[in-house]
This record gives structure tokens, sequence and C-alpha cells, in this order.
């Protein structure tokens, strides 16, 4: 019999019968009534066109077809036990796989999550880094965060993480005049050029010049007084981003930690 058609809910309520030998009792376990046991019982009967039970006065009797299937039925319903262990094992409640942008992650998420982390001690992050929008048929994650558009692949479901804007910074005294560091974010900038707008940050730290970049990726920085912004913020084209498939979006794990890192607080 193909795989497609086994008939797998029939035969759990064999195995339950099987080890009361009752329809009544298997159907208090089973949560049903002991007429949609025998129902299923049957059923299975005429798909295997074989007997399975024999009704005796003092109950039910499997027969010798019955009782030699039962040890490899229920290895089988042992090895699909295993096999939900082993996927669940992957995507466990403590363990978070997110992917994000490398100065996103170093200049803002990573201590997010540590103060995340410091009201759930058994959680443990996967962090990966991506440079565009995520593409999840490629990759197992929970969730991932990128700078630009909002994701439209079919399934994905998206957040922003607040209004973004742009701000020109450098270490306080920086002249007006100073080169301004290329990267990604601002191609038209006419300094020293970096990958992206963490190495930025950090090239306009080290006196570089100044760095047009994200909010959000150089609040610390900012707050801190280590930078400062050399002009008001500049309207961005686009936003940080949290997405996540369909299926993700129902964990508890996934939408609790969606909802800290929407948090206003959260952002600054």
């Amino acid at each position: 019999m193909k795989r497609t058609h086994l008939p797998l809910n029939a035969l759990r309520v064999f195995d339950a019968a099987a080890r009361h030998l009752s329809f009544t009792r298997a159907a208090d376990e089973l949560a049903v009534t002991p007429a949609a046991v025998g129902q299923q019982i049957r059923a299975l009967e005429e798909t295997l066109g074989v007997i399975l039970f024999r009704r005796q006065t003092r109950g039910l009797e499997l027969t010798p077809e019955a009782e030699r299937a039962l040890p490899a039925l229920r290895e089988g319903f042992r090895q699909f036990e295993e096999s939900v262990r082993i996927m669940q094992q992957g995507q466990a409640s403590h363990m978070l796989t997110i992917a994000a942008p490398r100065d996103l992650i170093a200049k803002w998420l990573a201590a997010r999550l540590a103060v995340y982390a410091a009201t759930a001690p058994q959680l443990r992050f996967v962090l990966a880094t991506i440079h565009d929008e995520p593409d999840f048929t490629e990759a197992n994650l929970d969730l991932a965060i990128h700078f630009g558009a909002e994701p439209t692949a079919e399934g994905v479901h998206a957040r922003p993480i607040g209004d973004e804007t742009l701000v020109l910074v450098a270490p306080p005294g920086t002249p007006a005049t100073a080169p301004r560091i290329a990267h990604p974010c601002d191609a038209e900038a006419n300094g020293s050029i970096m990958a992206d707008a963490g190495l930025a940050i950090d090239a306009a730290l080290a006196g570089l010049g100044s760095a047009l970049v994200p909010s959000l990726i150089a609040a610390r920085h900012l707050a801190a007084g280590e930078l400062v912004a050399l002009a008001p913020p500049e309207p961005s084209a686009h936003r940080w981003w949290v997405s996540a498939p369909t299926p993700q979006w129902r964990q508890a794990k996934v939408r609790a930690l969606v909802e800290f890192l929407l948090q206003p607080e959260a952002s600054a």
C-alpha cells in the first residue's frame, strides 16, 4: 500500500483497541465514542481485507494476523514519534535562529538580544548574516531583519521597526567639511569606502570623516556621546523590516521576540 493511502488514524485506533481489548476503553483513551472506534476498525478491516478482532462473549480477541502485525505497527509509531522529536528539536522553544545584516547585529541587535535573554535565561540564539532581503527557502530561519523595502515573497509577512531616518554622524569636534565615508547606504559620499554602515561608523570613530547612516545603528554611539549629529536627520526611503514565513509567526517564541524588538525603547 502506498504511503499516501496508509490509514494512519485507523491504525492508531487499532493500536489502542488492541492494547485494551475493548472498544469502550480505547474510546476513553482517544476521547471519542465506542461507536466511532468500531466504525474505524470496520473500515480498516475492509481496507486491508483482513479480520483484526474476534468478538467473543468475554470481549475482544486479536486474530493471529493482527497479533503478528502489532510489534511492527508499534515500532512504526515509535519511529514517527522520534521523527517528530527530531524536527521539533531543531526549532525548540529555547532556540531562535535570526538572520540580519552584520552591522545591525553588531550595533543594535546583539545588545537588544542580551537584554531580552536576561528575562529568559534558557534562550539561545543562532545569528546568521545577510546583505539583502532574506530568502527563507534557502535557510532554516525563525525570523530575519533587513534594511530596504517591505518583503514581497509569497507567504512571508513583515513588520517595520519604526520609521527610519538617516543621520550624518562624526566624533565631537569633527568639522562639517570632513570627508563623508561611503558605504552601500550612501553611495554619493566622497571619502573612504566601507562595506556597510556599521564599518562606516567605526571608520568615523577612528577619525576618517563623517558617515550618513541609519539612525537605528548609530543610536547607541550618539547616546554615549561618542558621535554627534552634524545635521538634522534625513528621511529614508527604506526601513528595517522584521520578517518571517507564516508558520514561524505562529510560534510563541517568534511573536514574543518580535513584540520586544518593536517596543519604542527597543529601537532607541
